[in-house]
């Protein structure tokens, strides 16, 4: 057996790599927790708090989205297969709640899902995210529908709106320390919805067993390009660059490409390598798109507007669409005189697209972490 990786090796091979998403799990998760060994410190990273107190279980190094050690265990269990991992069929749709449709990013698909679940008793709790401010946010477990219908829209991401957060914006909002919580909450049968890294890091849980993700049952995963962090600086060049405000944002979005609306209903439509400069710089080093592992992922990209691209991959995800769907729930795009199976693939091959141009990214970025580090050894 291959020595169990500890904090020492993550803090080596994630967090001085400049890869770590921040996302709280190492820290939430550890096996150590009530002997206080790890915390989140500066800029959110975790850190050591007393490295003597690590039990040296590995959970922390496992279970982040950045390692690849139970990669080929997870790929097993869900029949991954390239390039944009296992679905079973692809379809482009909307919700049919009116109130939903007003308040959505595109099709309101993820929150008419949560909703069905909610009313027909199978779950008792989605983890969201809900907007709080302008330009603040919070990871949120929402078990009514009024609350659902609060966090609806580009909320649901923790991807889509801006947090100031120690003197930087962003617009990843961590959700995994929320799920850490769910047994405190004597709540069961939850869906959760998350980017890729969240997804993975859930998946990553649910395979060793570790406590409490056996409570999520539905997982809904978003497209993702990537998610932005920037300074004051940064923010002022980014608002000269695109002419707007940032204050005046009212919804961001991401299809074919990087999409602001405006408190006055304008549109502005930015391609998106000249954004690419604020990405966060875990997410360059991320090679998943179109949420592999998810039982539904779902996006804008490829739909018209007001549709939302869904990828229903495992058998779960299969029933729970089609349940919402033949009960009125939802709709799909009507095809017009286009053949369905064309349409179908062209919405397809956009997300393999994307998800292909997203892998390669990562591929460079760690080629060229992996020569950065080469040549320290070496000096």
């Amino acid at each position: 057996m291959e020595e169990i990786k500890t904090f020492k090796e993550l803090t080596r091979e994630v967090v001085e790599r400049g890869i770590c998403g921040k996302c709280g799990g190492c820290v939430s998760f550890c096996s150590a927790g009530e002997l206080n060994a790890l915390k989140i410190g500066k800029n959110e990273l975790p850190q050591y708090i007393n490295e003597e107190n690590c039990l040296k279980c590995g959970i922390c190094y496992l279970i982040c989205p950045q390692t690849d050690t139970l990669d080929v265990e997870i790929q097993k269990r869900f029949g991954w297969k390239p390039p944009i991992g296992d679905f079973q069929r692809i379809a482009s749709a909307q919700t049919t709640n009116r109130r939903v449709k007003d308040i959505c990013t595109d099709g309101g698909v993820v929150t008419s899902l949560l909703l069905y679940l909610l009313d027909n008793n199978l779950i008792q709790g989605a983890l969201v995210s809900k907007k709080t401010g302008r330009f603040a946010r919070k990871a949120l477990i929402a078990r009514t529908p009024e609350e659902l219908m609060e966090a609806a829209g580009s909320t649901f991401s923790g991807s889509l709106h801006l947090e100031e957060l120690g003197g930087k914006y962003t617009t990843y909002t961590p959700i995994l320390s929320t799920v850490k919580s769910l047994e405190k909450e004597y709540l069961q049968d939850m869906a959760i919805v998350g980017t890729p890294c969240q997804i993975n890091a859930i998946r990553k849980m649910q395979c060793l067993g570790v406590l409490p993700a056996h409570l999520i049952k539905y997982t809904i995963g978003l497209f993702c390009v990537e998610n932005f962090s920037f300074n004051h600086v940064a923010r002022k060049r980014l608002e000269k660059k695109l002419a707007v405000n940032l204050e005046n944002v009212v919804k961001i979005n991401i299809k074919d490409d990087f999409i602001i609306t405006l408190t006055n209903d304008t549109t502005i439509h930015v391609p998106l390598d000249e954004i690419h400069e604020i990405a966060r710089p875990a997410c360059l080093a991320c090679h998943d798109f179109s949420n592999e592992y998810a039982d539904i992922s779902v996006g804008g990209l490829g739909s018209p507007d007001g549709y939302t691209t869904v990828l229903l991959r495992t058998k779960v995800g299969v029933e729970i669409y089609d349940e919402a769907f033949h009960k009125g729930h939802i709709r799909e795009t009507p095809m017009g005189d286009m053949d369905e199976r064309l349409e179908r693939t062209t919405i397809l091959n956009k997300v393999v697209s994307f998800a292909k141009a997203k892998r390669t990214r990562a591929e460079k970025r760690l080629s060229e972490l992996a020569g950065e580090k080469t040549f320290e050894e070496k000096t």
